[in-house]
């Protein structure tokens, strides 16, 4: 954690954490205004009584008094009471991200694809039951996540939260440039963990992609080579999203992520087309007809359309790849273009 370079921006760095825990409002930014000219009036008062300018350690005991951010947030924002006033920030954000960014999606693009599969095509039933299990998971859920906080209100956690809390290992204020929002980084860390578990469950449930058609076509043998290094790419993808929740303060890795991600599809994608080159002068492409489905014209037709439409698909991607290839590469040197400059500018200021 970097050292302030000024006692006073850690009244910066404190507010931001405040900010960060404190409901979104109309009056957000008024309350953490009048914090703010409190804090710095809180300082001034002690500098002039002591006559002199005060030091970091100072600043730093007058922040912990004045508390945690989350439970200070929880003070100034609007009065809840269910969980309790320091927890309930806490208590609604993972209560968010668990029913709304993971057992949702989860039911719609795994538990749901499942029961359709297991239904034998009957999709009422299997939406009846895909929304029957979905109320029963989110009711569980929630409650889980009820007990839990209010165990942990009724035990010494606030307390030692208060205690654990210092002011000076609080992250620099970071600058306002455009960065994904942390909603936007939770549903693509979800939505990640959806994919790879979509793609773990592909082998033994060819329905998820197929659908219906499933029960004729089948995978080509070429197909076998690259799932490894698909599901590798698709815990790449899963780890980007992580480390940028995990560590928010670098703001050149999204950028440099995206970039790394992009090439390494874009490696295997090239790959992929060149063995589809062989797999389609053999007369196999990317679907064949299983040996149930015989030699049917219809699903001779049927299985000609699905090879194309992949061919025109994966051509569609190796062109949307290569253009979000040189965005993110242009998108991390304007990112790194700033620090550079102010690399040199710290530079010459020495030499001076």
């Amino acid at each position: 954690m970097s050292k302030p370079a000024t006692p006073l921006e850690l009244v910066d760095r404190y507010l931001e954490a405040v900010h960060f825990w404190l409901p979104k409002t109309e009056r957000q930014q008024d309350v953490l205004a009048e914090l703010g000219e409190d804090l710095r009036s809180q300082i001034e008062n002690r500098a002039s009584e002591l006559g002199r300018p005060l030091e970091a350690s100072e600043v730093s005991q007058i922040l912990k008094r004045c508390g945690a951010p989350m439970v200070v947030a929880s003070r100034l924002g609007p009065k809840q009471h269910l969980i309790g006033p320091a927890l309930y920030p806490i208590y609604t954000f993972v209560l968010k991200m668990v029913l709304l960014w993971i057992l949702v999606p989860v039911f719609i693009f795994i538990v749901g694809p499942a029961n359709v599969v297991n239904s034998n095509g009957n999709w009422g039933l299997a939406i009846g039951q895909t929304i029957g299990n979905l109320w029963s998971g989110l009711f569980i859920a929630a409650g889980i996540i009820t007990l839990v906080f209010a165990i942990l209100e009724r035990s010494h956690a606030q307390a030692q939260i208060a205690c654990k809390f210092d002011p000076l290992a609080l992250p620099p204020v970071r600058r306002r440039e455009r960065r994904p929002s942390p909603v936007h980084t939770v549903c693509q860390l979800a939505f990640g963990v959806f994919g790879l578990i979509w793609l773990l469950l592909l082998p033994q449930y060819p329905a998820l992609i197929l659908g219906p058609a499933a029960q004729f076509l089948r995978a080509a043998p070429m197909w076998h080579p690259f799932y490894v290094p698909i599901v590798l790419v698709g815990m790449v993808a899963l780890l980007r999203p992580a480390i940028t929740l995990a560590r928010p303060q670098w703001g050149w890795f999204p950028p440099l992520g995206e970039l790394v991600q992009g090439v390494l599809s874009l490696i295997l994608l090239h790959f992929l087309l060149h063995a589809a080159e062989t797999s389609i002068a053999a007369g196999q492409g990317f679907v064949m007809l299983t040996e149930a489905a015989g030699s049917s014209a219809q699903y001779v037709r049927v299985a000609a359309v699905v090879n194309v439409s992949i061919l025109v698909s994966l051509l569609c991607v190796w062109v949307g790849l290569s253009i979000a290839l040189v965005v993110n590469l242009w998108q991390l040197l304007r990112h790194l273009r700033p620090r550079v400059s102010d690399t040199r500018r710290t530079a010459s200021l020495e030499v001076r």
